[in-house]
C-alpha cells in the first residue's frame, strides 16, 4: 500500500495530511528509501549506485561513504575509485558492505520516509549495531519503519506493531508494552485475562541477561 505496489480498495494511508491514493506515483517513490534484506545494486558504478539520477554532488557522495566507512575502503580496493563498476566489486565488499552503501544510498536523498526491511537481518553484530546509530543520528526528521525479528533493532523505536498470524497483536511504546503502570517489574506485561503480552513474552524468551 505504501509503494502502491497494488490497487488497494480498503483503507487508507495519510501521509502529512494527504492520501497516499492521491499522490503522483514518481512523487510517492521519489519520497520514501527502501533498504531491504538483502543488498540491491544496479548494474553501473559505485558512484551510480549512490545517485543513478545524477541529482548530487561529488562532496556531498563522498561526505556519505566517509560517514559510513566505506570512503577510504574503496579509494584502497576498487581499480577506479567511485568510477568502479559494481559487477567488479563482488571480492571487493562484502553482505556488511554492500548494505552501507545501501544505507548510504538513503542518506543522500535525505527522504522523509525510510523502509526497513529486515535490513540488518544477513549482516554480522558489529554492522548492525553501526546502522543503528547511523540511523538514530542521520534520520532524526524521517519517518522510519522498520521490519525486524531481532528485538534490540527495534527496541528504541516510539511505537512497536508485534505480529502473529498476519494479525497485528499488540501496538504501542516499547515501555508500555513490557509494563504495567503500577508496577515496578520492567517485563511484567499481563492482558486483561492474566496472560503475558505477546512482546514481553518475546522479550524474556532472549534469555534472563538479553531481557534485562
Amino acid at each position: 500500500m505504501l509503494f502502491r505496489l497494488s490497487d488497494c480498495c480498503e483503507g487508507s494511508l495519510i501521509i502529512d495530511g494527504v492520501d497516499a491514493k492521491d499522490m503522483g506515483l514518481h512523487l510517492l517513490r521519489k519520497n520514501i528509501a527502501y533498504i531491504p534484506q538483502t543488498p540491491f545494486m544496479i548494474q553501473g558504478s559505485i558512484r551510480e549506485n549512490l545517485d543513478p539520477f545524477e541529482e548530487f554532488d561529488d562532496e556531498l557522495i563522498e561526505k556519505t561513504l566517509k560517514e559510513v566507512k566505506l570512503y577510504d575502503h574503496i579509494i584502497t580496493n576498487s581499480a577506479n575509485g567511485l568510477a568502479t563498476m559494481i559487477s567488479e566489486t563482488n571480492s571487493v565488499f562484502s553482505v556488511g558492505q554492500k548494505q552501507l552503501l545501501c544505507l548510504a544510498r538513503a542518506m543522500i536523498r535525505k527522504t522523509k520516509i525510510l523502509v526497513l526491511d529486515e535490513a540488518t537481518a544477513n549482516v554480522d553484530l558489529e554492522t548492525d549495531n553501526f546502522i543503528q546509530e547511523k540511523m538514530k543520528s542521520s534520520f532524526k526528521n524521517c519517518t522510519v519503519l522498520i521490519i525486524a525479528h531481532r528485538l534490540a533493532t527495534v527496541i528504541d523505536s516510539d511505537r512497536i506493531l508485534v505480529m502473529d498470524g498476519g494479525f497485528g497483536r499488540e501496538f504501542d511504546h516499547p515501555f508500555k508494552l513490557l509494563t504495567n503502570e503500577d508496577s515496578d517489574d520492567h517485563i511484567s506485561k499481563i492482558n486483561e485475562d492474566g496472560s503475558m503480552g505477546f512482546f514481553a513474552k518475546m522479550v524474556l524468551a532472549t534469555g534472563e541477561e538479553t531481557s534485562k
